[in-house]
């Protein structure tokens, strides 16, 4: 079961919710020691001194910033202790905002936020309001010593609690050297009118279970494979040969004709829909033909000839 890494509450105006904290990720990176080539032993990293190749003490570290190359102002550990964030423990909401207005690229780490004690009831009165409003809400909060802008939403029946970035901490796009010119890019409505199908026809729902860590899972099979003595056979890289750039709206119009032959071969079970109407007009049919003729209504009797 994971344990909380902070407790504290939310400012919410006059009312204070209670909350523990989460981290709401479980990184699965696969992670190498660096060993000794020869003997095979943990190499241990040490503070040396590239003058008099003497190691450095811990306690004689002194943090420096570097003003230009070789050039650093010594900053005291007292005297950064003094510019420190207040330590409190609770998260202040500043403004409400439109998920929507936010952009993905501020978001930094995500956590959820639980109840602590005796803080069910406010914890779901937030949440329900926020749902219903279809709100989000920027707050601050001091997490290890560092003052974090964060952003606070329901998912379901738990708030989620993101660290972002503050505003100067984004690059803007504007800087990159290789971006054209719109004004020297030309495409045609008939090139985005095929670009917009194709890209209609691979729309779908997203559904994070089916995205995996294919590197990751080849790793860890390696590495598998090695423990149990099984030799590893090196593959030759493949020589990087250039293909031929194709034309735009021929790779475009290629693209669409192979999304739409992947989509015909696909199961069955996609298609059910049409599959249903069909069934049910055959079968609506199937039952006309088998019924009786209706009876004549009673009336006059026809004339016969004499």
């Amino acid at each position: 079961m994971p344990r909380s890494i902070w407790t504290g509450a939310i400012s919410f105006g006059l009312v204070t919710v209670p909350v523990k904290l989460y981290s709401a990720v479980n990184r699965k990176t696969v992670r190498f020691h660096q060993l000794s080539g020869k003997s095979g032993v943990r190499i241990a990293q040490k503070r040396v001194d590239p003058q008099s190749g003497e190691e450095i003490a811990y306690e004689d570290i002194v943090k420096g910033y570097e003003l230009a190359p070789d050039r650093y102002v010594v900053v005291e550990p007292d005297e950064l202790a003094t510019l420190q964030p207040k330590k409190t423990k609770t998260i202040e909401i500043e403004d409400f905002v439109e998920l929507s207005q936010i952009d993905p690229i501020y978001y930094d780490h995500p956590y959820y936020l639980a109840p602590g004690p005796g803080g069910a009831k406010p914890y779901r009165l937030l949440l329900e309001a926020m749902a219903e409003s279809e709100k989000v809400a920027i707050a601050r909060v001091v997490i290890r010593s560092k003052e974090q802008l964060v952003a606070i939403r329901p998912i379901g029946d738990v708030l989620e609690m993101a660290t972002m970035l503050f505003a100067d901490e984004v690059s803007p796009p504007d800087q990159l050297d290789e971006l054209p010119d719109p004004s020297e890019v030309k495409t045609t409505k008939r090139e985005v009118g095929v670009a917009k199908q194709l890209i209609e026809s691979l729309a779908g729902d997203f559904e994070p279970q089916k995205y995996h860590d294919t590197y990751r899972a080849d790793v860890l099979a390696l590495v598998e494979r090695k423990a149990e003595g099984k030799e590893i056979a090196v593959q030759p890289e493949a020589d990087d040969v250039a293909a031929p750039t194709p034309d735009l709206m021929s790779a475009l119009k290629a693209s669409l004709d192979a999304v739409r032959e992947r989509t015909a071969d696909a199961p069955v079970k996609k298609r059910k829909a049409p599959a249903k109407k069909a069934a049910a007009k055959a079968s609506a049919a199937k039952a006309s033909a088998k019924k009786p003729p209706a009876k004549k209504a009673p009336g006059k009797r026809a004339a016969t000839k004499r």
